[in-house]
């Protein structure tokens, strides 16, 4: 979406600022939608759900093609986060299923490499598509991507597709939630996820593309280009997961990781040229996957028993902070301007870093 905010805006008749409903709608159902995926998950198979997820997912992403106004793209946008969120979660859980602990946050991190290469090439693809086709186009490249996917993601579990229920028990497990929010350990996380996605998922990273736009004269292509510097740096730390969570351990990356970021996000809000914002994108990915990937694996620990229940309640927390932070960042930019929205990100994002490292994991 960052290097499309710009289009949507002039297509609908509205400021950038204007068009922040739209990420936040889609966040808000993203997170909202975790109260039953995660269940749904752990009950009926974590990957038969997210296959079945991100079908849906594909078909909302085609009707967002036929938007007509602000108003009806927020609507379908919302609804379309309603199945996204499913998907990424029920992954990582299943991925704390299989992997010890130990090697977990490594294998994560090599889960992630699939992420960043999105992160390297839609950016620029989208961007470019939407420079010379529309921002309808986008979406559309993408439904037609996210549907083969989920159909080749269905075929490949065969008849696992439509089996029975797979947990144990019965009920959805809605109880666990009451169980991960009574345990101190879990009430931070849930905290430290709503933070990190008010600061970070809704606040600096959804305006960089308008800000490389509208700043500094960049086209929506080479506005995606900048931005794909950020997958980069993400990939970089993909590569290097294993031996940097052995080297500094978990408090040392969030630490690291944490400041680092912050200190990026500060020189975001003071660059003089487009070509400095393209310059720290890299560190912004690296530092970021350091501080978000730990976590991202203690999330998995959460609930050994209803994994996909505690990485969606992780994701909820997330990305209901996102929206939050999608709105108050909106009003910042509205009011102060882009260097606001990046020196406000890295406050927060240095609290945030300073609190998680001086508090247990458990």
């Amino acid at each position: 979406m960052d290097p499309l905010l710009p289009l949507l805006a002039a297509d609908f008749g509205v400021g950038v600022a204007a068009v922040a409903p739209v990420v936040a709608g889609f966040m808000l159902a993203y997170g909202a939608g975790q109260l039953v995926t995660g269940p749904l998950g752990d009950r009926f198979g974590k990957l038969r759900v997210a296959a079945i997820a991100l079908l849906l997912y594909g078909l909302g992403l085609a009707a967002s093609v036929l938007a007509w106004d602000l108003s009806s793209m927020i609507v379908l946008r919302t609804g379309t986060g309603l199945v996204a969120g499913a998907v990424i979660p029920l992954a990582i859980a299943w991925i704390g299923d299989a992997v010890p602990y130990e090697d977990r946050q490594a294998t994560i991190g090599r889960f992630l490499t699939g992420m960043v290469m999105a992160q390297l090439l839609v950016g620029p693809l989208s961007g470019m598509a939407a420079e010379f086709f529309g921002w309808r186009a986008s979406f559309l490249m993408l439904a037609v991507l996210a549907l083969v996917v989920g159909g080749l993601l269905a075929r490949r579990l065969g008849p696992a597709m439509v089996e029975g229920p797979t947990g144990q028990g019965r009920g959805f497990g809605f109880d666990q939630y009451v169980r991960l929010f009574r345990a101190p350990a879990g009430r931070r996380l849930m905290a430290a996820a709503a933070i990190d996605g008010a600061a970070l998922f809704g606040g600096a990273f959804p305006f960089t593309g308008a800000y490389l736009m509208e700043g500094f004269g960049l086209s929506p292509g080479q506005a995606g280009l900048v931005v794909a510097g950020f997958g980069l740096g993400a990939f970089l730390y993909t590569r290097l997961a294993k031996r940097m969570v052995a080297l500094f351990g978990e408090q040392g990356l969030v630490a690291i990781g944490g400041a680092s970021l912050a200190l990026a996000l500060a020189g975001l809000a003071l660059a003089p040229s487009w070509w400095v914002v393209a310059l720290l994108q890299l560190p912004c990915g690296m530092a970021f996957y350091m501080f978000h990937g730990v976590l991202q694996a203690r999330a998995t620990e959460a609930l050994p028993d209803a994994r996909a229940t505690a990485v969606s309640a992780f994701a909820m927390a997330l990305f209901l902070g996102q929206s939050v932070g999608a709105l108050a960042f909106g009003a910042v930019l509205h009011a102060a301007g882009y260097g606001a929205v990046f020196a406000g990100a890295a406050a927060v994002t240095a609290g945030l870093a300073a609190w998680v490292a001086m508090t247990p994991a458990r």
